[in-house]
């Protein structure tokens, strides 16, 4: 039965909504103002049925921003607190770059020194090569001037985190409910006073949104703009659309994940290669591309693979009437297709020898697709609105952000966060957006 009250009540049971409930229900009970008891957590579906359970689990710090940067150090402070509850795997992460994003990969490299991020970093195309076939001995990826080695970092199992991160808030007394679908919100003057849902009205003192992709739907029944304008610089954009949609591209090579290993038999860092070399089919030899493209990849022991991707794909002002549902592997038009298998099959051979004449074994069934929603300036939306209504916007940086929730969570409370205030609404019609690096994707 779905309670008619609760005191926080939180919408969506992905990453973000389940780290929130947890470490409030750690607030309130280190705080002697309640417990796991006074939350309540409901998905229209059920715990990783969004985007979180579709993820493919990469925790870097590799930012060109520096508040991302700082978010992130954070975030995987947290991941490394019960790696074997997150089912997280710290490998590491490397950042591997052409000329074209040298000063990019320095700058992130130098303050990461500053916040005593431990990384290291590799400059020029023989050095590259040199540090890369000490770890890889057949890789071959030409056209590398940088290598940025990140020694935290690596990666998570998807729904084995989410299980793990639900049975952390279960046992402080959190209830989770799935197949509760929010339909509409009430108000009370300026505030919110329930939510509407096909299993009946639900009042709460506060509310806290983490609904990742599902983010506009929100937005719009709490009635916030869906256009607004934007002070870049000395200028201003004007009617700037709030959520634009990206389509997501990732896939799985049916190898077994131990192929991945490195010269000395460990299991490697995750991959990520940006690169401005053409990239040709290891097939039949046809151009695939001439212009500025990335991958990423690591090993996946949930579907025995190789699992990575590469950029999203913008579907905004497309002939395409999109939905966000139905989502991920269900959409019947935002799954990976033929055009993602080939070129990132073909990149992961530029890469490295032992992915030539593989790509016979992608495996179809567990492409991955879905949709991410981003803000303006393509980073994330951490602010409240209505006075009890707390929004995570993550702008699909979503599921290596782990530790927003504990941040968010002391928000509530009380205690402002100098790492999300970067990240606050206002930061649009002041100016203060987050600086663009050169990298073929929108979240780097």
């Amino acid at each position: 039965m779905t309670p008619s009250f609760t005191k926080y009540l939180i919408i969506g049971a992905g990453i973000h909504g389940l780290s929130t409930a947890y470490h409030l229900a750690l607030e309130l009970k280190n705080r002697g103002l309640g417990s796991g008891n006074d939350i309540l957590v409901i998905d229209k579906s059920g715990i990783g049925a969004g985007a979180s359970g579709i993820a493919c689990g990469v925790v870097r710090n590799n930012y060109f921003q520096p508040a991302m940067r700082e978010l992130m150090a954070h975030s995987v402070e947290v991941w490394e607190s019960d790696p074997k509850a997150y089912s997280y795997h710290p490998v590491g992460y490397m950042q591997i770059s052409p000329d074209v994003m040298h000063s990019d990969v320095a700058n992130i490299y130098e303050q990461q020194k500053t916040i005593g991020y431990p990384s290291v970093f590799v400059e020029g195309s023989e050095d590259s090569m040199s540090y890369m076939q000490g770890i890889f001995n057949d890789w071959q990826a030409k056209g590398i001037t940088s290598v940025l080695h990140e020694k935290k970092g690596g990666y998570s199992n998807n729904m084995k985190c989410m299980e793990g991160l639900a049975a952390k808030a279960e046992r402080e007394e959190v209830t989770i409910l799935g197949n509760v679908e929010v339909t509409g919100v009430q108000f009370s003057g300026n505030s919110i006073s329930a939510v509407e849902t096909n299993r009946g009205n639900i009042q709460m003192d506060y509310l806290i949104v983490g609904a990742g992709p599902w983010v506009n739907t929100f937005w719009k029944m709490i009635d916030l703009p869906s256009k607004i304008n934007v002070k870049d610089g000395d200028n201003i954009r004007e009617g700037v659309q709030m959520w634009r949609y990206y389509c997501l591209q990732e896939g799985t090579l049916g190898v077994d994940p131990k192929m991945l290993k490195t010269n000395n038999g460990e299991m490697p860092p995750v991959i990520h290669l940006d690169t401005d070399s053409p990239l040709y089919s290891d097939t039949d030899g046809r151009l695939i591309t001439d212009k500025m493209w990335g991958i990423y990849y690591k090993p996946d022991f949930s579907f025995d693979g190789v699992q990575g991707g590469g950029a999203p794909y913008d579907v905004n002002g497309t002939d395409v009437n999109f939905s966000v549902d139905p989502y991920g592997t269900e959409s019947p038009d935002f799954v990976v297709g033929k055009d993602f298998i080939d070129m990132w099959c073909a990149a992961l051979a530029f890469c490295q020898k032992r992915f030539e004449d593989t790509r016979h074994l992608y495996r179809n069934e567990y492409s991955s697709g879905g949709l991410g929603a981003m803000a303006p300036d393509s980073f994330p939306v951490f602010d409240v609105y209505r006075e009890n209504c707390y929004i995570i916007a993550d702008s699909n940086h979503g599921y290596k952000m782990l530790g927003v929730g504990k941040l968010v969570a002391s928000e509530i409370m009380g205690d402002s966060s100098k790492l999300l205030e970067p990240f606050r609404f206002s930061r649009f019609k002041e100016g203060k957006l987050h600086p663009v690096s050169n990298s073929p994707f929108p979240w780097s």
